[in-house]
């Protein structure tokens, strides 16, 4: 049998420390909760959304712009009972479309960051981007907003950013961080993690450290990918209910509703876990509803695909087989943790009153500065 080659073992090392920094915290014994089907009834454990608005002039339901590599963006969009749409981009009006239509835009210029305002023939304009930036050293960076609430407001977007590691970023990216305004670095790594690939800052933005994982126990790889999966839905189970995973994600909640702190960039070494659940919890807090957030969460498996499958190529397969849960979002995790909301707090206002201590006026502030009017 060959040897693996140098590259390899290290590849390897580098997703074991990843998962190890996942599964540490809880071993890899603890049992599996039962995850809940995606889609299922609003019960307890549910957010409940605010009561909707008496009179609200956005009539989009569904907005996505997408920049492809030759320049060109497509735009679509649902917008129930309006007679057409013209979408601009500055002051330029690019397209037209009916009520539920997609377009193609061809022929911009260059730009940080390619923004469109769709304007009905009736109702509120809304005005929205590509979530990815394109980075070159962090593929998983992304805007956390452009999603509709049950109520039917909108989460801003352009205000807070989720993300993989920064320790990559090019000159390049450091400067397009800059322009864009980025304000704040909340780090949600471990001082190893911290220690091995420190965080490229933007010139001007303030670095926040909370370690979501605490103090790091003893804990073996697992034998098995499914013993692997097992290990990586209970982690997830650990974000919900560790003390030390509620002081960060608390810490968190009161900056994203500060304002002074935004544009606000938040992490952990993938973008995956500690930072999913990060952005599952500040979306469901604003009353997105939970397929929204399940399809937020494994877009991640989209952005890494690539860095993902040339990590994976370099291992022999049987190592591949064990290592690919760790890379995975998979809706299983991210139901384990909002599993664990119900067991542990019974619902999810209970989670964000109870566990993270969040009052109903920094709540307030949070969706007065995240959501639209």
């Amino acid at each position: 049998m060959n040897s693996p080659s140098p590259a390899a073992v290290l590849t390897a090392r580098r997703i074991a420390v990843s998962f190890m920094a996942a599964v540490s915290a809880v071993g890899v014994t603890a049992p599996l909760a039962s995850a809940e089907p995606l889609g299922a009834p609003v019960g307890a454990g549910r957010h409940t959304p605010q009561a909707p608005l008496a009179a609200h002039g956005i009539p989009f339901t569904d907005a996505t712009v997408t920049q492809h590599k030759d320049g060109s963006f497509d735009v679509s969009w649902k917008a129930p009972g309006v007679g057409s749409v013209t979408v601009y981009a500055g002051d330029k009006a690019v397209a037209h479309g009916g009520a539920e239509d997609a377009v193609t835009v061809l022929g911009l210029p260059v730009a940080d960051r390619r923004w469109f305002r769709l304007v009905p023939d009736q109702g509120d304009p809304l005005t929205v981007a590509d979530r990815s930036l394109h980075l070159t050293g962090a593929a998983n960076f992304r805007d956390a907003g452009g999603y509709r609430t049950a109520d039917g407001r909108w989460v801003k977007m352009g205000v807070l950013f989720r993300t993989d590691t920064l320790h990559a970023l090019t000159y390049a990216d450091l400067a397009r961080l800059q322009r864009l305004g980025i304000r704040t670095d909340f780090d949600l790594r471990g001082p190893n993690e911290r220690a091995e690939k420190p965080d490229r800052v933007p010139a001007g933005a303030c670095y926040v450290v909370a370690n979501v994982h605490g103090g790091r126990g003893k804990s073996e790889a697992p034998a098995t990918a499914e013993a692997s999966a097992r290990a990586m839905a209970a982690s997830y189970r650990w974000l919900v209910s560790k003390p030390s995973a509620l002081d960060a994600y608390r810490a968190l909640f009161r900056l994203a509703a500060d304002p002074g702190s935004h544009p606000l960039a938040y992490h952990c070494e993938g973008g995956k876990d500690r930072t999913g659940w990060a952005s599952a919890a500040l979306l469901t807090a604003l009353g997105v509803d939970r397929d929204t957030v399940m399809r937020d969460y494994l877009a991640t498996n989209d952005h890494l695909a690539a860095r993902n499958a040339a990590a994976l190529a370099e291992q022999p397969p049987e190592r591949a087989a064990r290592l690919k849960p760790a890379l995975d979002a998979r809706a299983e995790y991210l139901n384990a943790a909002f599993d664990e909301v119900t067991a542990r707090f019974g619902t999810f206002d209970a989670y964000l009153r109870d566990g993270l201590g969040l009052s109903e006026r920094v709540l307030e502030r949070l969706r007065g500065a995240l959501l639209t009017a």
